[in-house]
């Protein structure tokens, strides 16, 4: 008598060998009003009229929005800084310390979201060469002596005088009106083969590269209006609100874009309605473990962007939102988007119409023997962020 299961006619010592027991992870897509209104919950009371909020939401982005001496200074010297770049890419000339492969316009002033105040453009520089931190200086000193030529026959006030200044990003040209930041990378094959001590970093090339491919995405499939109004109120939410910081400008635009085009008619939602969705989403969850998320449409291996924030980010995001979004049923869309009051009605209990909004607490408690960054689920390592000009400045 053989011990054991038969398997194929031929018995195994010990019995059948079951695989250990592995629980896959599925992410869920949390629960969307937009998604699911018509089918499922079928409207038993008169539409509300949103047209104070409206109103209010084109106000806040016409201030937010650069004035035209702003837009003039950026794109006189965005032009003039790209003319110089254009040229050492056609004709270098002797200048061979470094070789420009192609020059391309990223960020918020490329897609037309820039905030007022904020006069900064950003232009990536890909070298054909590696990225040393020499070529860098090298070129930025070659690229004001070029722009100062250039400007030899325009009459110059203080306020055009150009400067450049030198940074780990690669260096920055401005005057006192405008800034053009340029941002260094090098060919993707090129990245293997930098060190730490000769070259710039190689994460912020990887996010100089990344964000030539968000600005393209964005081109693509993200120039409706809308989304570029919401955006920027969005935006002005990060800058207000301490537990929205986190939120990189890449997952603005796409969780702008997702809020106005996702939706059964695809057709672009109302301001309005996009706004509150903003809010709905991310108190249903949507940058929270567990949840689909939103996939970022620009790397490989199905990425959620809001992995990038760690757990303890991602609580207070959707706290914050879900204390936003009882005030703005209740009538408190000014105080959100900066009009009246102040952002203390995430910290503070407010009344609305009678109505008591008492903010919420957190629910993640970081375990005791865990240190900084360890036991994140799901913390890919991926730099979605790297639009530089909103991460640096905004």
């Amino acid at each position: 008598m053989v011990r054991g299961a038969m398997r194929g006619g031929r018995p195994i010592r010990g019995g059948l060998h079951r695989p250990p027991f592995k629980k896959t992870f599925i992410p869920r897509h949390p629960f969307d009003l937009t998604l699911v209104a018509e089918v499922l919950f079928p409207k038993v009371s008169p539409v509300i009229d949103d047209s104070n909020l409206t109103a209010a939401l084109l106000k806040r982005n016409q201030d937010l929005s650069p004035t035209p001496v702003e837009q003039t200074s950026i794109g006189n010297l965005v032009t003039k800084v790209q003319s110089v770049l254009d040229n050492l890419v056609v004709a270098p000339g002797d200048f061979n310390t470094c070789q420009l492969e192609e020059v391309r316009q990223v960020g918020s002033f490329k897609k037309g979201t820039m905030i007022s105040g904020n006069n900064v453009a950003d232009i990536v520089v890909i070298l054909k060469t590696l990225p040393t931190k020499e070529a860098c200086e090298a070129l930025s000193k070659k690229v004001e002596s070029d722009l100062k030529n250039a400007m030899k026959t325009e009459v110059l006030t203080k306020a055009d005088q150009i400067y450049t200044t030198i940074h780990d990003r690669g260096f920055d040209v401005a005057n006192w009106q405008a800034k053009v930041r340029i941002l260094i990378a090098t060919l993707p094959q090129n990245l293997r083969k930098l060190e730490a001590d000769i070259h710039l970093d190689q994460k912020l090339m990887q996010a100089h590269l990344a964000a030539i491919r968000h600005t393209r995405w964005f081109e693509e499939n993200a120039h409706h209006s809308s989304i570029k109004v919401l955006i920027r109120i969005l935006k002005d939410l990060t800058r207000r609100f301490d537990a929205f910081a986190p939120l990189s400008p890449w997952m603005l635009d796409l969780i702008a874009h997702l809020s106005i085009m996702n939706n059964p008619s695809r057709q672009a939602l109302p301001i309005n309605l996009a706004f509150r969705r903003v809010f709905q989403l991310l108190s249903a969850g949507l940058f929270l473990p567990g949840s689909a998320g939103i996939t970022d449409p620009c790397e490989p291996g199905h990425i959620r962007v809001h992995t990038a924030m760690t757990l303890e980010q991602q609580d207070v995001c959707c706290l914050t939102a879900q204390t936003l979004l009882r005030v703005l049923a209740h009538g408190g869309y000014k105080h959100i988007l900066g009009l009246e009051g102040n952002t203390s009605i995430v910290r503070e209990m407010s009344v609305w119409n009678g109505v008591v909004v008492s903010p919420l607490e957190p629910v993640y408690e970081k375990p005791a023997d865990k240190k900084d960054g360890e036991g994140e689920e799901d913390m890919e390592a991926v730099e979605n962020d790297g639009v530089a000009d909103d991460d640096t400045v905004e």
